[in-house]
């Protein structure tokens, strides 16, 4: 399963959420999923109708269980983890739970800065 995750502000769009993807997925297979915190997932929720994509919350100790390849300040202080995106994609795809998550983009931020996006691939249980 290849799971989209995303990182973003209050205020983000579906289509600086989406700017992210597009920046994110260049030439890697497609999605089969959307991952972001549980406490955001409204707006995610828009650009998951758009593009026919469930979506998935993640709990707060699964993105702080995660081990990010990247580390931002911001994301630190927010969430306790290196990248949201990356954490998010990487429980999303089900690591932690013996889904074996392995990321294949690092986080991307879209071109307003209101969002990241990371993609990791793996075998949910």
């Amino acid at each position: 399963m290849i799971v989209a995750g995303f990182g973003f502000r209050r205020g983000a769009t579906a289509e600086s959420l989406h700017a992210a993807l597009i920046l994110a997925q260049a030439g890697r297979p497609d999605v089969a999923a959307l991952a972001a915190p549980a406490d955001k997932i409204a707006p995610l929720g828009i650009l998951g109708e758009r593009l026919g994509l469930p979506v998935l919350p993640i709990a707060p100790a699964a993105l702080r269980a995660a081990t990010t390849a990247t580390r931002s300040a911001a994301s630190l202080a927010a969430r306790d983890t290196g990248s949201v995106a990356e954490a998010a994609a990487l429980a999303g795809a089900g690591a932690g739970t013996g889904g074996g998550a392995r990321l294949i983009a690092y986080r991307r931020i879209s071109p307003d800065r209101m969002a990241t996006c990371a993609i990791a691939e793996g075998s949910t249980p």
